[in-house]
């Protein structure tokens, strides 16, 4: 079981847009009895929990499934940008790929899964794309986690030419023989500020249910804290309102490795599988 970053990722590209920020942003680091400490507490006081219908995955992961009957290994791909790549934790330990890997050997201790982090801070959807060849095709995925739609809500962007680079990638991973997850944008202040949010959500839940793929919805799950479970949003946000932080990548590691193995285990009528070209 491991983690790996592509051999790049250690100096992203420069960021130009409103979602630049270092991988590894710190903001629980701190000294006794400072904000930080005490936001940390906090949101270690509540339950990492969301509602089945939020984090269920409809669609059956068979290439993860037929890779795990076999006993063969088993390669995930997590491609997105800044909260891919881990802004806002206190190290590369924390972003969610990393703590997905340790989440992952807990379910399947006997399998050799390796969890790959292709986050590049600031990109949008064209820029994913581009990488696609070398950084996800190249990897031989079973499974592509796909993170998508912050940034170009935040660039106040056009959403519509997004909608067909969703299918395009969707298309392309699926040519490739992976299993697709695509995840949405965060529920955080400066996302919500956003007067195009509504529609880019829409536009990934459809592209998702186009594609017959995947959607792990964390806008709900993260909106589910703060609305019903009263968390404010310093528990589970970022210092600068936009990436999530230690607890709550931890958190959405965990709900995403326990639907992922409910996708790859439970019961389906056919158990067909893409053949890898």
């Amino acid at each position: 079981m491991g983690l790996s970053t592509p051999a790049g990722a250690q100096m992203p590209g420069p960021d130009t847009g409103p979602a630049a920020a270092p991988p590894t942003v710190s903001n629980t680091a701190a000294t006794p009895g400072s904000a930080a400490q005490v936001l940390a507490h906090q949101a270690a006081a509540f339950e990492c929990k969301a509602p089945t219908e939020f984090v269920r995955l409809d669609q059956p992961l068979r290439r993860v499934a037929r890779r795990l009957a076999a006993d063969e290994p088993l390669t995930v791909v997590a491609m997105g940008s800044s909260s891919t790549r881990g802004a806002g934790a206190s190290s590369p330990a924390a972003s969610y790929p990393s703590r997905l890997s340790v989440e992952l050997s807990k379910r399947f201790p006997q399998h050799d899964i390796t969890v790959l982090n292709r986050g590049v801070n600031g990109e949008e959807i064209e820029q994913m794309l581009a990488r696609f060849p070398n950084d996800v095709i190249a990897a031989h995925p079973d499974l592509v986690l796909w993170q998508v739609g912050t940034n170009a809500v935040l660039r106040d962007h056009q959403l519509q030419p997004d909608a067909a680079l969703l299918r395009e990638g969707i298309k392309q991973i699926r040519d490739a023989g992976a299993d697709v997850v695509l995840i949405d944008m965060q529920f955080a202040p400066r996302v919500l500020a956003k007067s195009e949010t509504p529609d880019m959500e829409d536009q990934i839940a459809r592209a998702a249910k186009e594609g017959s793929v995947d959607l792990f919805n964390r806008f709900a799950v993260m909106r589910e804290w703060h609305d019903v479970e009263h968390m404010p949003f310093e528990a589970f946000v970022a210092p600068d309102g936009l990436h999530m932080n230690d607890w709550s990548y931890a958190c959405v590691a965990k709900l995403l490795a326990t639907a992922i193995s409910d996708a790859a285990t439970r019961p389906v009528t056919s158990a067909a599988v893409r053949p890898r070209p």
